[in-house]
């Protein structure tokens, strides 16, 4: 069986999004850390929502919503960057999962389309 690199990535960056957020809740952040486990998490869920969707029009539209997760994600990295809650080491460290989930989402949703 083919290995489904979008279902692994999105796995991996759910668990370390899961870790940062354990951290930062002991640097006693909780507001931005929460959206940002709400949408990490979400971006492997929809995905593996839709490995058995109904129909193409329903693949789509859950890769679509994980792909405005994975933009909410970067999102919320960024702004816990800037806020002085992630060093700039924590920040190129998941950034990049990140960024890397949102173009391999867009290249699914553009081909689905087709």
């Amino acid at each position: 069986m083919k290995e489904n690199v979008v279902m692994q990535k999105s796995y991996g960056f759910a668990i370390r999004i899961v870790k940062l957020y354990k951290a930062l809740c002991k640097r006693k952040e909780f507001v931005l850390s929460k959206q940002l486990l709400r949408s990490g998490t979400a971006i492997g869920a929809l995905i593996r929502e839709a490995e058995h969707a109904q129909s193409r029009a329903d693949f789509v539209n859950k890769m679509n919503i994980a792909l405005k997760e994975a933009n909410e994600s970067e999102y919320w990295i960024m702004l816990l960057k800037d806020t002085g809650y992630l060093s700039d080491s924590e920040y190129d460290s998941i950034i990049n999962d990140c960024q890397e989930l949102v173009r391999l989402t867009i290249c699914i949703v553009r081909s689905s389309k087709k």
